[in-house]
């Protein structure tokens, strides 16, 4: 039987919650499915600045690095804003992603028809939307030098090379073209040099993808066409602060964020987990959504373990759990035959992934 090594990393808020139910439908899957999964626990976020005094331990890095992927959770919250910024759970969900090289950031959205009046959009608006996200994520303005403060000033630098914008864009391609061959490039061609620079990179990476159109768009019309027509975008490409605000943006078409996953992928391990954040006001209700993380160990089992079968049977079990009405809070009110706490929501799509 194959045996994987998993890296788990709960964090804070409700990232203990959510990731308990992703290993519970993992569990229930790999019985029947020919393999096992060996997980092993890591601090990161605030959990870590508790325990270890840093937000990222290097015992961490190191486990995640012989791991052949990394599930995880969510971190942060107002117990730890005050810290200097460099101390904070965040940065070390930043240095983790560099430590670990995963430039490239998946974040799938599609609509559940079951869910369609979830969603403040109209519903022949939204309905059938399937696009993918494919954001740069260790480079750009988060990262790039010099940055810091001087008297009454603060700077942030926005830093890309061809290279970097080379490599995120030939994911996007290579995307594309299992979906419906569109790539839409989004950047600010027509105020920063470093989008026309983005934008020079992406065509010539697009002259080895002759079968995937190329379009570009300015990342503010970007934003008003996700809501005015979502269903013209197969992959957007964006850089690092631009797809973070589309991807959150994007993910709201869907009628909750606690419905998303997403996949960091590119270096040595990836790391799979929900787009949302540790909701601290709601962690140890047993109310949060454990769908994001249970669709992000899908993608785990689709990307980092090659086991499409089992992946195909954990989206099909969250269908068939949303088709026969079971909710969680965030979306009791559409069409809920059963209004379920987290752990009821995992085991409900446990069970039904065991049978498929």
């Amino acid at each position: 039987m194959k045996k994987y090594k998993i890296a788990l990393i709960k964090g804070d808020g409700i990232g203990a919650e959510i990731v308990e139910e992703a290993v519970k439908v993992l569990d229930s899957i790999s019985v029947n499915s020919g393999f096992e999964l060996d997980y092993k626990e890591y601090l990161m976020g605030g959990a870590a600045i508790d325990v270890e005094g840093v937000p990222l331990p290097d015992e961490t890095i190191k486990g995640a690095m012989d791991a052949d992927a990394v599930l995880f959770g969510a971190i942060g919250g107002e117990k730890w804003d005050s810290l200097p910024r460099e101390l904070r759970p965040e940065s070390g969900l930043l240095k983790f992603r560099k430590a670990l090289n995963v430039y490239s950031n998946l974040r799938p959205v599609s609509v559940y028809d079951e869910l369609i009046n979830a969603s403040t959009l109209k519903s022949e608006i939204i309905r059938g939307v399937d696009l993918m996200v494919v954001r740069e994520l260790t480079g750009g303005i988060y990262f790039g030098e010099p940055r810091g403060r001087e008297g009454d000033k603060a700077f942030n630098t926005m830093v890309y090379s061809i290279d970097e914008i080379k490599r995120i864009a030939k994911v996007a391609f290579e995307v594309a073209s299992k979906r419906r061959k569109k790539v839409c490039s989004v950047d600010k061609a027509n105020v920063l040099d470093v989008s026309q620079l983005w934008r020079d990179t992406v065509e010539e990476v697009a002259k080895d993808y002759p079968d995937v159109s190329l379009s570009h768009m300015y990342v503010d019309n970007a934003a008003m066409q996700l809501i005015r027509d979502p269903k013209q975008f197969d992959v957007m490409l964006t850089g690092n602060i631009f797809g973070d605000i589309l991807s959150d943006e994007a993910s709201m078409l869907s009628g909750s964020i606690g419905l998303l996953p997403s996949a960091s992928i590119g270096g040595n391990t990836a790391i799979y987990e929900p787009i949302h954040g540790s909701a601290p006001d709601i962690a140890g209700q047993g109310v949060a959504n454990p769908i994001a993380t249970i669709a992000s160990a899908g993608m785990m089992l689709r990307y980092s373990l090659n086991e499409i079968e089992a992946a195909t049977k954990i989206e099909e079990a969250i269908k068939k759990a949303l088709s026969d009405g079971y909710r969680t809070q965030d979306i009791a009110s559409f069409d809920a035959k059963e209004v379920c706490s987290t752990s009821e929501m995992g085991s409900i799509i446990a069970n039904f992934a065991s049978k498929l």
